[in-house]
Formats: structure tokens, C-alpha cells, sequence
């Protein structure tokens, strides 16, 4: 099968195992992935609504989002262009992705939201994850569809994103930015991939998915064998010890985490759940030593102690 063949029909194949109807965004940057998606998604016979976000980042950036809006136009979608101002703490990469995705939330209307991950995003994510050593999430990758948002290039390779623009007859913009080293996924992308096809002798970034495939399955079992010690253990006074001793560490670790999310926790961090952990072996229980911060509301200061055989949330006003 040629690549416009293949995107399509991987796009078409989603859409009957996903979708309740033919009405769609997709997230268009005018780059390859997203422009073959759009395509093929038209191709496909679905309903098509572009969504270009427009970061502001380079000063030809809205003339590039207005040529992708164009060209979607031609493709037979509509589109619209979604200029956003990104905020810069904590990086321009997560402060662009946050701005793109809380615009493409606001605009989707009710709609899925189709996205040109490709193979080769996926195995960078899980590089990613591996390397920042957060756990099984962190490296189980991005889901197909994860209702709003929908890849159904997973299992499709950027070289032949790239073909079907040229099969298409489309020339896609290249975004300066994916050929910046100063961007930790531009060196994975042109260097540390690359090394490891070499060293490995191919094959790695279908390894890699097939990886973050495996540990999504094993994520969601033990994510639902925690819900069920979470209903168990949880108790309008807190949370009780015993259940929990009773779990492997893995569900442990997943019960404590919903539960501090319940109460107010800010993102808990794998420090922070070690330590609500440890409270259940204390011996201090109930004294102010024993007791970790969860952080929350800015006017409430949150900590977990342990009382008895039970985790309690105490609440102080700054």
C-alpha cells in the first residue's frame, strides 16, 4: 500500500473503532504529521474542522498558521486559527504544549480532537519518561484515544507522513523548531534514535511502543485493582492503614495518589507518596514530627498524619 493509502486507511480504521460520528477537529500545525492527518481524515469521509494554533513563537508564525488554514481549505476542511499567548515558566516547550492544548480543548466543541502523533513520537516519549525515572507511567507512552484526543498514527512511522504529503501533492511547512538542538526532543529525534537504530540494528522505535503498549495494559489493571482498595480503605476520617499494608507497593502507591488528589493535593509528587507511606510505619503516630505536607489551596496548608490506624488530613489557614 502507498502512504496516502496507509494514512488513510489508518485514520478510517480508528474512526470505526473510536468515534461515534463523523464530526472531528484536528489539530493542524501545517507540518507534516498534522497536514498528512488532515488528508487523510477528509479522505477518510470524515467532517472535518482544522484547529490551528497559532504560539506566536516566530515572527512569520501567523502567516504560517493562515497558509495551513488555506490549506486545509482545499483539502475540503474548514478551519480556524487559534492565535495563544504562551507562558514561558517551567519552559517554552511545556509552556507551548499547555497553551496548544487548552486552546484545542476550548474550540473542539464537543468534538474528538485528532493529533499527528506518529511511531517516532511515541518512542521519544518513552525516552523521555525512562530518563526523568518517574515510574511505569511516565514511560507507558500516549494512549490512541484518551476521549477528547485521538492518534491514530501511533502505528505509523514520520517517514511516511511525509511520503503521503508528497503522494498528496502537499508541501509542508518545517518548523524551525524541530531542527533546534536547544530542544531536549530535537536531539533524541536527530541523535539519540538514530545512535540506537545503529547500535541495535533497527528496530527500536517499534520496540519502544510495543514497550509503552505493554505497560498501559499493566497501568490499567492496577489502576483498577486500586480503585477497589481505595472504596475499601477510604472512610469519612481519612484513609485506613490496614487495607493498604494488605496491597503489593505498585496498588499502594496508586491508592495513596488518588486519595491525596481527593483531598486537595497538588500534583503529589513520587517524594511526596513515599512519604504518606512511610506514616503508615511510623511509631510517632499522631505527633507533629509525623506528619507531610501536601500542598493545595495557597490559603490552606495541607498535611497528612496518621491517627491510630488511619491517615487524616489536617488543615491549617496560613
Amino acid at each position: 500500500m502507498d502512504s496516502a493509502g496507509l494514512v488513510r486507511r489508518a485514520v478510517a480504521d480508528f474512526a470505526a473503532a473510536h468515534l461515534s460520528g463523523p464530526e472531528v477537529c484536528v489539530g493542524l500545525s501545517g507540518g507534516p504529521d498534522s497536514l498528512a492527518l488532515t488528508a487523510a481524515a477528509v479522505r477518510a469521509g470524515l467532517d472535518v474542522t482544522a484547529l490551528v494554533v497559532d504560539h506566536g513563537l516566530q515572527p512569520d508564525s501567523a502567516r504560517v498558521a493562515e497558509a495551513a488554514g488555506d490549506v486545509a481549505g482545499t483539502l475540503g476542511a474548514r478551519a480556524r486559527i487559534l492565535p495563544v499567548r504562551v507562558d514561558r515558566h517551567g519552559g517554552l516547550e511545556a509552556g507551548a504544549r499547555a497553551a496548544r492544548y487548552a486552546a484545542l480543548d476550548d474550540a473542539r466543541d464537543g468534538r474528538p480532537v485528532l493529533l499527528g502523533h506518529t511511531a517516532d513520537d511515541q518512542a521519544e516519549t518513552v525516552l523521555l519518561g525512562l530518563a526523568r525515572g518517574s515510574g511505569s507511567r511516565s514511560i507507558a507512552g500516549m494512549r490512541a484515544w484518551n476521549n477528547p484526543w485521538a492518534r491514530p498514527f501511533l502505528g505509523v512511522r514520520r517517514q511516511q507522513t511525509l511520503a503521503a504529503c508528497t503522494e498528496f501533492g502537499l508541501a509542508p511547512h518545517q518548523d524551525r523548531h524541530n531542527r533546534d538542538p536547544r530542544f531536549t526532543r530535537v536531539r533524541l529525534r536527530t541523535e539519540v534514535l538514530p545512535l540506537l537504530e545503529e547500535v541495535l540494528h533497527g528496530g527500536v522505535v517499534d520496540a519502544l511502543g510495543r514497550t509503552a503498549e505493554g505497560l498501559r495494559a499493566d497501568n490499567d489493571a492496577l489502576d483498577m485493582w486500586a480503585a477497589r482498595v481505595l472504596v475499601e480503605a477510604r472512610s469519612d476520617d481519612g484513609l485506613a492503614v490496614a487495607p493498604l499494608r494488605a496491597t503489593p507497593q505498585a496498588v499502594r502507591t496508586r491508592v495513596l495518589r488518588a486519595w491525596l488528589l481527593d483531598v486537595g493535593a497538588t500534583e503529589p509528587t513520587h517524594r511526596v507518596i513515599s512519604a504518606v507511606a512511610g506514616l503508615m510505619d511510623t511509631r510517632d503516630a499522631g505527633g507533629d514530627r509525623a506528619q507531610v505536607a501536601i500542598g493545595g489551596d495557597p490559603d490552606v496548608r495541607r498535611v497528612i498524619v496518621r491517627d491510630g490506624e488511619t491517615l487524616t488530613v489536617r488543615l491549617t489557614v496560613r
